[in-house]
């Protein structure tokens, strides 16, 4: 039996699996290395998770989340989980789980749009190239806290349509300083400004609305994907993000000659099905 996790910067995953099948499946808070302690990282696991998940007998937890690009990264997390499971621990990239979830042993370019963005040429056994992300401040590109990032800056600047911009203020109950505060003050930036993208996903026959999601997307792949071979292998989308928008996600992508064959919610599906492979290899 094992636990395989996948974590984003706002949600994590947990899958209780034997071979393939689902035992128990749940979710708690995102985990993060560059935003929380190893002590917060504990905590929060021991918390969101039922017993079952500790008292069973696990072969192996299989954990890829968002910000464990470096030993030191994956040191935290790991040490953290370790404590809590008391069992061996992988701990890998939440792009190697896109990848792995994607494309199993295939190769292709892997793609993640949830609340960050990432994206990866994957050969069917590592990563062979990535474009560094740069985060919701210097990058991102075509994620939820980049489209919320530019669809609250139109709102404070009165640059939104009048009845978006009113239909916001009613939806989330905010004032332009709370909208302020949240993002300069409050933890976790990015998880307040992803949540504030999907609230354009009701309003895409709007011009103005439609044309920053798809804009946004652009950006992805303009500045992303154009620096891989594009043309020669199959692209696949994983995330929140993707998974909402994929008519408009799928329409900008023609735009640059690409046919998007699958697009996911979350890789856990695809995660399962890896390492149940693996452990019949």
């Amino acid at each position: 039996m094992k636990v395989i996790a996948e974590s984003g910067s706002t949600r994590t995953e947990w899958a209780l699996v034997e071979g393939e099948q689902l035992i128990q499946r749940i979710f708690t808070d995102g985990l993060n290395p560059f935003f929380q302690t190893r002590r917060e990282i504990s905590r929060c696991v021991r918390l969101g998770l039922p017993e079952i998940f500790f008292k069973k007998k696990l072969e192996q937890v299989y954990y890829y989340g968002a910000g464990c690009t470096s030993h030191e990264k994956k040191n935290i997390l790991g040490a953290s989980l370790v404590a809590q499971f008391k069992t061996p621990i992988q701990v890998e990239s939440d792009l190697l789980a896109a990848a792995r979830g994607l494309f199993k042993h295939e190769a292709g370019i892997a793609c993640i749009l949830g609340t960050g963005s990432n994206s990866c040429f994957y050969n069917g056994k590592i990563i062979v190239k990535n474009v560094r992300a740069g985060g919701y401040i210097l990058g991102d590109e075509g994620s939820g806290a980049v489209l919320g990032k530019v669809f609250l800056s139109d709102v404070l600047k009165g640059l939104s349509p009048r009845e978006i911009t009113e239909h916001f203020f009613e939806t989330f109950r905010i004032s332009p300083d709370e909208i302020m505060d949240s993002v300069y003050n409050h933890p976790f930036p990015s998880r307040f400004l992803s949540t504030v993208s999907y609230f354009l996903a009701d309003h895409l026959d709007n011009e103005y609305v439609f044309n920053i999601v798809t804009s946004n997307f652009r950006n992805f792949f303009t500045r992303n994907i154009s620096q891989y071979d594009y043309h020669n292998y199959p692209i696949r989308f994983v995330g929140s993000l993707a998974h909402t928008y994929a008519p408009v996600l799928r329409q900008v992508a023609q735009e640059f000659g690409i046919t998007v064959d699958m697009i996911e919610e979350t890789a856990m599906d695809g995660l399962i099905k890896f390492h149940a492979i693996q452990t019949e290899d």
